[in-house]
C-alpha cells in the first residue's frame, strides 16, 4: 500500500473504536470485518492466547479486550524493581500485570497511538490506585521515551501493524538499558502473503496484512543491534490464527510467535 498515512489513521481508527465500545470481533485488533460475526468471549480468547484466570481476575476488567496473540508476560521474566516498556498498551491489560511482578520499586510504560486507549488506560490506573504506571501518547516508531531507560520491552501483536518494523526495533533498542532484553509476542509470515491481503486494510488492521517473514524480522533484529535473538511459533499458533478467520485458511500464512533478543 503505498498511503501509509491513510493506513496509520485506518488502524488508529479502528482501534478508538474498540476503546470507546469494547472489543467484539475476535482478530487481534478485535475488527469484526475480517472475522467470523460470532460475538468474542474475552476470557476465552484471553486464555486461549496464554492467560491464566489468576490474570484476568488481578487486572481491572476494563483493561481486557480479548486482544493479542500471546502473552509477553509469560516470557519476560519480569524482575523486582524493572523498568518496563510496553508498545502498544492499550487499555493497560499487560502494564497492570506487569507492575505487578516488578513492585513498587519498578515502573511500567505504556505507549499508545491512539488518544482514547491512553484515556481508558489512564482511568483503569487511576480507578485501581496504581502509581508505578505512567501511560504516554506515541507512536512505537518514534517513542517518548529515553535512552537506555528500560529494562524490559513487550508488545503483544503491535509490532506487526507498524508500516517501519525496522525504525521500531531502531527505537526499541535505543531506549534498553545495555543487557535490556525485547520479550513480544506477535503475528509474522510464515509464506508470503497473497496481494490481495497485504492491500486489504482490514487484514493490516487486523495484524495479519502486515506481518514480515520470520527471516526478514530476525534480519530486522540483527540490522538494530540485537544479539541472542530467539524466534518461536506458540504451540496453538494454528487454532489462535484460524479462530480470527474462520474457513479463511489464513493460519496457512502467518502465526503467533514469540520472539525474543538481548541488547
Amino acid at each position: 500500500m503505498e498511503d501509509k498515512e491513510a493506513i496509520r489513521e485506518f488502524i488508529r481508527n479502528n482501534y478508538a473504536s474498540i476503546a470507546v465500545k469494547g472489543s467484539g470481533g475476535g482478530c487481534c485488533s478485535g475488527a469484526s470485518n475480517c472475522c467470523t460475526p460470532v460475538p468474542l468471549d474475552i476470557s476465552k480468547s484471553s486464555i486461549q492466547i496464554g492467560y491464566t484466570e489468576a490474570d484476568l481476575a488481578n487486572v481491572p476488567p476494563e483493561a481486557n479486550m480479548g486482544l493479542g496473540c500471546g502473552n509477553p508476560i509469560a516470557i519476560a521474566a519480569l524482575k523486582e524493581g524493572e523498568t518496563v516498556l510496553d508498545l502498544g498498551s492499550g487499555g493497560g491489560f499487560d502494564c497492570f500485570l506487569a507492575r505487578m511482578q516488578v513492585g513498587e520499586t519498578g515502573y511500567v510504560i505504556g505507549i499508545d497511538m491512539t488518544p482514547d486507549m491512553i484515556k481508558l488506560a489512564r482511568k483503569n490506573a487511576e480507578k485501581s490506585g496504581y502509581d508505578n504506571v505512567d501511560f504516554r501518547l506515541g507512536e512505537i516508531e518514534h517513542l517518548p521515551v529515553a535512552d537506555a531507560s528500560v529494562d524490559v520491552i513487550i508488545s503483544n501483536c503491535v509490532i506487526n501493524l507498524s508500516l517501519d518494523k525496522q525504525q521500531v526495533f531502531n527505537e526499541t533498542f535505543r531506549v534498553l538499558k545495555p543487557g535490556g532484553r525485547l520479550s513480544i509476542s506477535d503475528v509474522v509470515a510464515t509464506a508470503p502473503l497473497p496481494q490481495n491481503i497485504k492491500q486489504d486494510m482490514a487484514m493490516n488492521a487486523s495484524c495479519i496484512g502486515g506481518a514480515e517473514l520470520v527471516k526478514d524480522i530476525r534480519s530486522l533484529l540483527q540490522k538494530a543491534g540485537y544479539k541472542e535473538i530467539k524466534m518461536a511459533p506458540k504451540n496453538n499458533s494454528k487454532e489462535i490464527i484460524r479462530s480470527w478467520a474462520i474457513g479463511q485458511h489464513i493460519e496457512d500464512f502467518v502465526a503467533s510467535y514469540i520472539i525474543e533478543a538481548v541488547k
